[in-house]
């Protein structure tokens, strides 16, 4: 196991040098990575394609073209977001002002997942770089295509006091977890979230935990069914549902249900063919443990369509389960694939209490017109974020902070959520001797 302790020193003694905290240096880190990023796109789509097999137009969008936005929209807001702001001063400190400082805290530490092995790695990094840190990325080593272009896009362009990819299983991320960084962001499952808060408390390390969670989707009876349908599929079965926000089970309105299971069928179809074992371009899941993992859910309740599944080539077709309880083991744990489970409802107050007594949900969706059905469900349920009538584009958006709540995170970033979250707030008080 490395020590990387040598690794630290080199970038705190590069923190202390101020350079960092030198907005235009900033924003030509910022426009070099965004240079890098579009000389790389190709080797980027070929990487996911080889771990993931993630198609070309789907890689476009939600690795590469969120990155890019990213940084531009950091480039455009960043002087605006460092300036120091005068706030009120109470009556009680006459002669005062008062003002918020933008700090950031020093050395960061980012820990990104494999599902969207390239975006969910860049994307806090360059909130990271923006708020002024040095950075330490570790991508996973379950996408390994993707980690070593990383490794070769920043450790060939960029000082290694500055920002620098560690590349290795997970020995190493135990290993730089021994370090005393200043902020550690996490991307991953529920289960290593915990681990790494306690390895920062250690420290007292403030963490961002981005984690995931049964996320549900509510189809009430007033919905746009065929609308309801084409969003759930999309939501659901990109990335072969390895998404942190997917749609991971669907409560429906009884009498609705039959309608909204056969748009859903209609949709898949027409969306990847008949056979979807025969599209080339559909992801496969990520190893053969998730793979045999997600294969024992398609023995609960009764599938509805799909359910062919290739072990060789980690395929698992698109599916629709009828028939669920509470009780089977689909429904116990994040599913992670392109499995979506049916559990139907009479009544609103049945929803609610059934998620309620879970843990929060990272994403929850609901199709409904009604405005009273919707704001009853925002005013009872705590989740990360949400749509109404639509599936994880709130994700997308720069002007809403993305996170979790209880076991699906804490924190948030995206735009200038990115930013403060790698910033400290440092108030200070000016007084005249006057």
């Amino acid at each position: 196991m490395n020590n990387y302790q040598e690794l630290t020193k080199k970038q705190l003694s590069f923190f202390n040098s101020g350079k960092t905290k030198d907005v235009a240096f900033r924003i030509e880190t910022l426009k070099k990575l965004r240079e890098l990023v579009v000389r790389h796109e190709d080797d980027i789509l070929k990487a996911v394609k080889a771990d993931l097999n993630k198609p070309e137009f789907e890689a476009k969008r939600a690795e590469v073209g969120l990155v890019l936005s990213e940084i531009d929209f950091a480039v455009e807001n960043l002087a605006e977001w460092t300036a120091a702001k005068e706030v009120e001063t109470p009556s009680t400190h006459a002669g005062a002002k008062s003002y918020i400082y933008q700090d950031p805290y020093g050395l960061a530490l980012v820990i990104a997942p494999w599902n969207y092995p390239f975006q969910l790695a860049v994307s806090p990094v360059v909130g990271a770089i923006a708020a002024g840190n040095c950075v330490v990325l570790k991508p996973s080593e379950l996408t390994p295509h993707t980690s070593s272009l990383l490794a070769k896009m920043f450790n060939e362009n960029f000082p290694e006091e500055h920002l620098t990819v560690v590349e290795g299983e997970v020995e190493t991320s135990t290993a730089l977890l021994k370090e005393n960084f200043d902020y550690i962001f996490f991307t991953g499952s529920t289960m290593v979230g915990k681990i790494v808060a306690e390895a920062a408390a250690k420290h007292l390390t403030p963490v961002t935990l981005e984690l995931g969670g049964k996320s549900p989707t509510i189809v009430h009876e007033d919905a746009n069914i065929e609308e309801a349908a084409k969003r759930i599929a999309r939501g659901k079965f990109a990335n072969a549902g390895q998404t942190c926000v997917a749609p991971d089970y669907i409560l429906v309105q009884r009498n609705v249900k039959d309608e909204l299971l056969a748009n859903l069928k209609q949709v898949v179809t027409n969306t990847y063919g008949k056979d979807v074992s025969q599209n080339l371009d559909f992801p496969h899941v990520v190893s053969q443990k998730h793979f045999d993992r997600l294969s024992s859910f398609l023995t609960n309740g009764d599938i509805v369509f799909g359910g062919k599944t290739d072990r060789s080539r980690l395929f698992i077709e698109p599916t629709v389960l009828d028939n669920i309880s509470w009780e089977d083991n689909v429904m116990q744990d994040e599913i992670f694939g392109p499995i979506l489970p049916v559990i139907v409802y009479d009544e609103i107050s049945e929803v609610i209490q059934a998620i309620v007594k879970r843990p929060k949900p990272l994403a929850l969706y609901l199709f409904s017109e009604d405005e009273a059905v919707q704001d009853h469900i925002l005013n009872s349920v705590s989740f990360g974020g949400g749509s109404i009538n639509d599936t994880i584009n709130h994700m997308t958006s720069h002007y809403l902070p993305f996170g979790g709540v209880g076991d699906s995170g804490m924190g948030a970033y995206h735009g200038k959520a990115s930013f403060d979250t790698f910033s400290h707030a440092k108030s200070i008080l000016k007084r005249s001797n006057k």
